[in-house]
């Protein structure tokens, strides 16, 4: 055990602590022909028996890092290998395991023969040579230069090589889809403009809804929203469609027919893309959020031409966390009747005294705790005073100032206010000062 006295003379001891057994005795064996001298031994004869023993562990040593690299280098190729395997290599990938199959070289050489390939291939200037006699690692660079087509000796030769490796003027280029899947649309953040329930769009897989079908858990990797939707103030007016294995359903249907998905049997029968229009006939949309992950989108690319084309397409990705932090940020987009919300980026900041956040003309402050009341935010102008006299859209008078209980909210809640503002009508102008009293100042 560790907790166990430590004897640096038993190969035991190095053993229980990982060590191979051929290195622990031949550790075990140096400390017991240079054991440590006692403390009252003179101090020059203490530090030669320290050299001593340091030089007889010298090879368990160097046997140690010589088994380390190889490890190194078995798992880089391994990896290499696999990406390539799996048609996931590039051309560098290619050029390291054939300078190993090749040339023999080791993982470092290797990587350096595919950087000297590669710079053949693509028609650039080779690595300008050190003074000196050359390392492996150049001779390396310079092997791989040479197959790759490039010859030192030859001036004209980077002009060769970046002719052939530039395009032709009558290549056709790669194909781009007029309609991009699901799976590639941009995560939500709080640029796009906000959008009115009714002309808004989500598309949640049955895991978000919490419907995984009998006997079935939720995945690991899909975050429950449905609890959040229902919460949010507007979602009465927002169509919902359920992505499941029997294919597309819209929220509040008979549940039974929903169906766990598994990878191996997506539905891609015509029927399920036509049923998937037919929820959407008749509609028009402005903002498109998909919360799906997995095979559940895997299925709706499938079926993405029946999906429409909009000012917003977003879709959650990632980590759970980050999902529910994507889908708030799209509910917070949303826009009732006769509802007026600025649009934009918000710019958060630190001040000296709190959070600041700026929209437009306006800026939410944090002022600070107040005794007895609660957290103070306050809405500035830019000339640095309250924003007084805004109304809303429908016609209500908006206050500067705003007190919140839990902090935790104050992000929130700033944010809320200055898109509260920068949606409103200022009823009052602006305050000329008197010319009389500008000539006295």
């Amino acid at each position: 055990m560790i907790s166990e006295p430590f004897d640096p003379a038993d190969a035991a001891t190095w053993i229980a602590r990982g060590r191979r057994p051929d290195h622990a005795a031949i550790l075990a064996d140096a400390w017991q022909r240079f054991p440590d001298l006692p403390n009252e031994a003179d101090r020059e004869a203490r530090v030669a028996r320290m050299r001593d023993r340091a030089l007889a562990l010298r090879p368990v040593m160097e046997a140690m890092s010589r088994a380390n690299d190889e490890e190194r280098q078995a798992r880089n190729f391994g990896f290499t290998e696999g990406k390539v395997g799996r048609g996931e290599g590039d051309a560098r990938d290619d050029a390291i395991l054939r300078g190993r199959t090749l040339h023999g070289y080791d993982w470092d050489r290797a990587v350096r023969y595919a950087s000297g390939w590669y710079a053949a291939h693509a028609g650039w200037e080779p690595e300008a040579r050190r003074a000196g006699s050359p390392s492996p690692a150049s001779l390396a660079y310079d092997q791989g230069f040479a197959d790759g087509g490039g010859d030192r000796d030859d001036l004209f030769d980077t002009a060769r090589r970046a002719f052939e490796a530039a395009p032709s003027p009558d290549a056709r280029p790669a194909v781009q889809r007029a309609r991009p899947l699901p799976s590639t649309w941009p995560k939500p953040t709080d640029e796009p403009l906000p959008a009115r329930w009714t002309r808004r769009l989500l598309i949640l897989g049955a895991p978000e809804a919490g419907l995984f079908g009998e006997r079935a858990s939720p995945p690991s990797d899909a975050a429950l929203l449905l609890p959040a939707l229902r919460a949010a103030a507007g979602p009465d007016e927002l169509t919902v469609i359920l992505v499941s294995g029997a294919g597309f359903h819209r929220l509040g249907e008979d549940m039974t027919a929903i169906i766990p998905l598994h990878g191996d049997a997506l539905p891609a029968d015509r029927r399920v893309g036509d049923r998937l229009r037919s929820l959407l006939a008749g509609r028009d949309f402005d903002d498109i959020l998909v919360a799906a992950q997995g095979d559940y989108l895997r299925l709706l690319d499938l079926h993405a031409p029946a999906l429409p084309l909009c000012r917003t397409m977003e879709r959650t990705r990632n980590t759970v966390l980050q999902q529910r932090t994507h889908f708030r940020i799209w509910l917070e987009r949303g826009l009732m009747a006769g509802e007026s919300l600025g649009a934009g980026h918000i710019r958060w900041g630190k001040a000296v005294k709190g959070l600041t956040g700026k929209l437009g003309e306006f800026t939410a402050r944090y002022a600070g705790k107040q005794p007895g009341r609660g957290h103070r935010i306050i809405v500035e102008t830019p000339e640095g005073r309250l924003a007084t006299g805004y109304v809303s859209a429908r016609g209500e008078p908006l206050s500067p100032e705003t007190i919140i209980g839990n902090r935790a909210h104050l992000r929130k809640t700033m944010a809320a206010r200055l898109r509260a503002f920068g949606g409103a009508t200022r009823l009052t102008a602006t305050p000329v000062p008197d010319l009389l009293d500008l000539a006295a100042a």
